[in-house]
This record gives structure tokens, sequence and C-alpha cells, in this order.
């Protein structure tokens, strides 16, 4: 019988760059082995979720620069704590009771880590965000 903890980590993807050593710090390995494929695992719901937002904002970002577009997803993750919670929420669901026990002991630092990974996803996606009535025209 499969347990959540070995279904949980069963789904998440392999990242083939990311580095294991001994030199490394706990935040880092942490980061590595659970943020990250966790974080590539919700890509698409991140992506929903960001898009979420902003038609609920009622904000012009859809006609919005690069350079302006980064520096919205920037400032939402930054200074918008509900998002940023619901964005922590999202990934910290997926996490096993052992990861979560050492996640609590460092919270602070690891969401940095966390929402800095997000941030750089969206940013990496940014094409991908795009008003919803582009793609029923396709």
């Amino acid at each position: 019988m499969n347990t959540r903890q070995s279904d949980l980590k069963a789904i998440r993807p392999e990242i083939l760059t990311a580095t294991i050593n001994e030199n490394m710090s706990n935040d880092e390995r942490f980061q590595n082995i659970v943020l990250r494929p966790i974080i590539k695992l919700q890509n698409d719901l991140l992506i929903e979720v960001f898009k979420n937002y902003v038609n609920k904002y009622k904000c012009s970002f859809y006609d919005l620069t690069v350079e302006k577009k980064i520096s919205y997803i920037e400032n939402s993750i930054q200074r918008d704590i509900k998002f940023r919670n619901s964005l922590k929420g999202i990934i910290i669901g997926f996490f096993t009771v052992d990861e979560y026990l050492i996640y609590i002991q460092n919270s602070s630092a690891l969401n940095k880590r966390m929402m800095g990974i997000v941030k750089d996803r969206l940013i990496s996606n940014i094409q991908l965000i795009v008003r919803s009535e582009f793609l029923d025209a396709v």
C-alpha cells in the first residue's frame, strides 16, 4: 500500500541540473531536493493562479512592457501577503510530513528561496501569461 509520502515523492519531476553535495547548506539542500521539484510540478497551476490574480485586480498587466511585467510579478509576490501566502500553500501542500517538520525549523529563509524560485518561474514563462480571450481565438 502506498503512503502519502511515497506518492508525493513519486510524482515529483526529477531535476537533472540540481546539484547535491555535502558542502551545501541545509537550506540549499532542501531547496534542491524539495522546493525545486515541487515548484516544477506545480508550474502550470502557478501560471494560472497568477493569471487569475492579474484578472482579479483588473490591472493593465497585459498592456505593460516586458520590463514592467517583470516588475509587476516581483512586486506582487513581494508585497501582496495574501497572494504570497496562497503561492506558499500551493507548494507546502506537496510537502511530506518530514519535509514540513524541516521547513518549519527555518521557514523564513526557506520562504525567501521558495518565492524567489516562483518569481523566476513566472518571469521565465511570461510569454504564457496572456489574456484568455487570445487563447480562445486560436
